[in-house]
């Protein structure tokens, strides 16, 4: 079940930062127009038909208590366009409009893979996990970013690309099948230094 306090800790923080913000007539006529609206714990995720087309809006609330906003549109990259701010708005109107996103439960000791029991929890689990994080837990285990491209045969920049992307709501089609070829190598990949 979904912990009751990120939900309290989420709302407080979008009141206290868009609290002072009057929306302008731009924001104003995006708030109530989201369609599939979620919330996965402190993270607020929906879709809105702008002015190129349809746009992925996002909000979260990070450990430090910052809020951090993106959003597909051409400006909303740092989450600071009219869609992001009436994202909040519609979430503090309405917060029932938004589904709510239970995250599947690791089992202990349990791998990415080994909590994947069929193709839909995997493609849960791997949307719910960024490509950015899965590159930290590699680095952990003292495998780079350099040679886990080159060991895809890609240039290592193409990854920063693909996690810039993701986090502004663009998704490449390979990124599903590099982020699962990250939990391969976070599976099988024992601890050690890979040069590169």
């Amino acid at each position: 079940m979904s912990d009751p306090s990120e939900l309290v800790l989420l709302r407080e923080a979008i009141r206290t930062a868009s609290g002072s913000i009057k929306p302008n007539k731009k924001a104003a006529g995006y708030i109530g127009a989201f369609v599939n609206a979620e919330r996965r714990g402190s993270k607020l995720i929906a879709q809105v038909e702008g002015n190129h087309g349809i746009y992925t809006v996002s909000i979260v609330l990070e450990k430090d208590g910052d809020l951090r906003g993106a959003c597909s549109c051409y400006i909303g990259r740092h989450g600071h366009c009219h869609h992001v701010l009436a994202l909040a708005r519609t979430f503090l109107l309405d917060e029932t409009s938004f589904t709510v996103i239970e995250a599947s439960q690791p089992k202990a000791g349990a791998t990415l893979m080994d909590n994947a029991s069929d193709f839909e929890t995997l493609r849960r689990t791997l949307s719910d996990t960024t490509l950015e994080s899965l590159l930290l837990q590699l680095r952990e285990r003292g495998i780079t970013q350099k040679a886990f491209a080159e060991a895809l045969g890609m240039k290592p920049s193409m990854l920063t690309v693909y996690k810039s992307s993701e986090a502004r709501h663009h998704y490449f089609s390979e990124l599903g099948a590099i982020k699962l070829a990250c939990v391969w190598m976070l599976q099988h990949a024992r601890k050690r230094t890979w040069k590169g």
